[in-house]
């Protein structure tokens, strides 16, 4: 080997790269705590008006995502441990998205079942209305319900959710400690 390739080398780091995909309210926690597993943003990654990040529209129903890129050098101390208490912190990101959405499944599922039952009840009082003779009675008996079932599922939905929130609020608070956790372990890890 050659003086020059000898210099040449003495100044490389290998690095290993990681790509995450996170939604936009977790890019914040996601950047302040990576750092503590001894990743940092790859500067290779330069985008418009954000560092290190991508940002791509969700499909149906998903909010964006943002894309960020972490590089860590290959030859940091505890890495094996690092690792798992990133995998620790990756889990608990998943289970506040998780908690998130728990809020709102059962509001949602209790607006459309009673949505959907006002909507047949206001076929049963179009067909009772169109029927030879119209059955008045009846038309009266299932429209006043039905459009009960078509008002009511907002408010419905209002009201569970923030039941529910209520009651996993204080689960959030808890994984955001075990988070906080996490990375004062993995931080006292690094050099």
């Amino acid at each position: 080997m050659t003086e020059e390739r000898r210099q040449a080398g003495a100044g490389y780091t290998g690095y290993e790269y990681r790509e995450i995909s996170v939604p936009r309210e977790y890019v914040s926690l996601c950047l302040d705590s990576y750092p503590c597993f001894g990743w940092e943003e790859d500067p290779n990654y330069e985008q418009p008006g954000r560092r290190g990040a991508h940002v791509r529209s969700g499909g149906a129903g998903e909010k964006d995502a943002v894309t960020l890129y972490f590089r860590r050098v290959r030859s940091i101390r505890s890495k094996v441990e690092l690792t798992r208490l990133q995998r620790n912190f990756d889990s608990c990101v998943a289970e506040l998205k998780a908690l998130e959405r728990a809020k709102r499944t059962q509001g949602m599922i209790a607006a459309l079942t009673v949505g959907i039952l006002g909507t047949a009840l206001i076929a049963g009082s179009t067909i009772a209305a169109v029927s030879t003779p119209p059955n008045l009675w009846l038309m009266i008996l299932l429209a006043v319900p039905g459009f009960l079932g078509w008002i009511l599922p907002y408010f419905l939905y209002r009201a569970m959710v923030r039941r529910k929130t209520v009651q996993i609020e204080p689960l959030i608070e808890q994984t955001y400690d075990e988070i906080n956790d996490i990375c004062q372990k993995g931080s006292r890890l690094l050099p």
